[in-house]
């Protein structure tokens, strides 16, 4: 069982950064492949980018490369989630979600565990 909590979303200017964070607990955090996805009011649930239990795969959506990274540090049990020059269109629920499986997935039904959602909103 992994307990998620995200944190650091908040009310941003188009151009602006946020750091938004996923402290995970229970067991074995560094075996997980973690991910993050977001879900605009009316829009389903999307894939953001994920990152394997090492850290040497991340995988991102079209829409974020080149502006988001993602980033874990396994000592601390935490994912990040590093987002620049932030658009209208990025404004949603950032939630943070673990995998057991190996691979990056980028369906909501590929994770296990979901964190409770951030909200991030930027303002044009």
């Amino acid at each position: 069982q992994v307990q998620l909590v995200e944190s650091g979303g908040g009310l941003v200017q188009a151009g602006g950064s946020l750091r938004l964070s996923c402290a995970a607990s229970g067991r074995a955090f560094s075996s997980y492949t973690m991910g993050w996805f977001r879900q605009a009011p009316g829009k389903e649930r999307e894939f953001v980018t994920g990152i394997s239990w090492s850290g040497g795969n991340t995988d991102y959506a079209a829409s974020v490369k080149g502006r988001f990274t993602i980033s874990r540090d396994n000592a601390k049990n935490t994912v990040y989630l590093q987002m620049n020059s932030l658009k209208p269109e990025d404004t949603a629920v950032y939630y943070c979600a673990a995998s057991r499986g190996a691979r990056i997935g980028t369906m909501p039904g590929h994770y296990d565990y979901w964190g409770q959602g951030t909200q991030v909103t930027v303002s044009s």
